[in-house]
C-alpha cells in the first residue's frame, strides 16, 4: 500500500473527475467514428461525413491513442499515480498530430472545439506535472 503524505485539495479531485468525463466523451467520439454509428452519422453534415470517411488510417490511430491514453491518465490521477503524466504526454502528442492534420487540411468548421481539445490536453500535462511536484500523485 502506498503511503501518501500529502492530501490533495478538493479541487484536485474535481479536476480529475472532469478530466475523466471529458476523455470518456473523447472515447465515445472515437468509437462513433471508428464504427460509424448511427448516432455519430446523424450528428454530422454530408460534407463532414465525407471528410470523416476519407481520413487516413494513421489519423484514426492517432485519435485512438489520444483518447485512450488520456482516459488511462485520468484514471491514474484518480488513483494518485504519477504515470498519468507520461500518458498525458503521449496523449498530447497524438492530439497535436491529429489536430495538426485537420487544420493543415483546412477544416476550420470546428475550430473552437479543436482549440479546446488541444488546450485541455496541454492543461492535463501541466496539471499532472504540478500534481507530481506537490506530491499529490506519486
Amino acid at each position: 500500500m502506498t503511503n501518501y503524505k500529502v492530501k490533495p485539495p478538493v479541487w484536485f479531485w474535481i479536476v480529475s473527475v472532469i478530466a475523466l468525463f471529458w476523455n470518456v466523451m473523447g472515447v465515445d467520439q472515437y468509437l462513433g467514428q471508428a464504427y460509424k454509428t448511427d448516432r455519430w452519422r446523424l450528428a454530422l453534415t454530408e460534407a463532414q461525413l465525407e471528410m470523416a470517411s476519407n481520413l487516413p488510417a494513421w489519423l484514426t490511430a492517432a485519435f485512438a491513442i489520444a483518447v485512450f491514453t488520456a482516459v488511462l491518465g485520468s484514471i491514474g490521477l484518480l488513483l494518485r499515480k504519477k504515470w498519468s503524466y507520461s500518458l498525458f504526454i503521449i496523449s498530447l502528442i497524438a492530439v497535436i498530430v491529429q489536430m495538426g492534420y485537420v487544420l493543415a487540411q483546412g477544416h476550420f468548421y470546428g475550430i473552437a472545439m479543436t482549440i479546446s481539445i488541444i488546450a485541455f490536453a496541454v492543461f492535463l500535462v501541466w496539471f499532472s506535472k504540478k500534481s507530481i511536484s506537490k506530491d499529490w500523485i506519486i
